[in-house]
């Protein structure tokens, strides 16, 4: 059974159901469309988007305010946060609204899975090569995978988190 996350102001819902996995997939249903898990290299290549007209830096800074707080439990503060946040983003405040909250919902499932060993810091090191090192979307979305929880734990230090 599905559980409701967010209603972003354009009608968009994210909710956690069961996945392949687990019970933490996180899901995006948009207006007039079919609900689907969004992959990283969506919204990696939508934010690198945005972060051509708003700079890597601001959104980088602004997701690391919502990283910070993020545990196993949706925080109601946080999604309220998310959203004053997405206003200053002018007319893409609505995509904002949407990824940091699909982003944050999958910080917060990293989090509750039993055997992860890097849980959200997975993501954050995904947004830092995204935003800050200028990687690719499909080099950040697809860096982690296969790789040894070890060896990315020393990427992460090497970066401060």
């Amino acid at each position: 059974m599905a559980t409701l996350i967010k209603i972003i102001s354009d009608g968009s819902m994210v909710e956690f159901d069961k996945g392949s996995f687990d019970e933490w997939c996180v899901y995006l249903t948009r207006k007039n469309q079919p609900r689907y898990a969004p992959k990283d290299l969506e919204y990696f290549t939508e934010l690198k988007r945005l972060g051509k007209k708003y700079g890597n830096h601001r959104i980088y800074d602004d997701f690391v305010t919502i990283y910070k707080p993020t545990n196993s439990i949706i925080n109601k503060e946080i999604l309220a946060q998310i959203t004053n946040i997405a206003s200053t983003y002018e007319e893409d405040q609505i995509l904002m609204d949407i990824w940091f909250t699909v982003i944050y919902a999958g910080m917060v499932a990293e989090e509750n899975k039993q055997y992860a060993v890097l849980k959200k810091r997975v993501k954050r090191l995904g947004m830092h090569q995204l935003l800050v090192n200028n990687a690719t979307p499909g080099f950040a979305a697809n860096f982690s995978k296969g790789k040894k929880w070890r060896d990315l734990d020393l990427v992460m230090k090497k970066y401060g988190f």
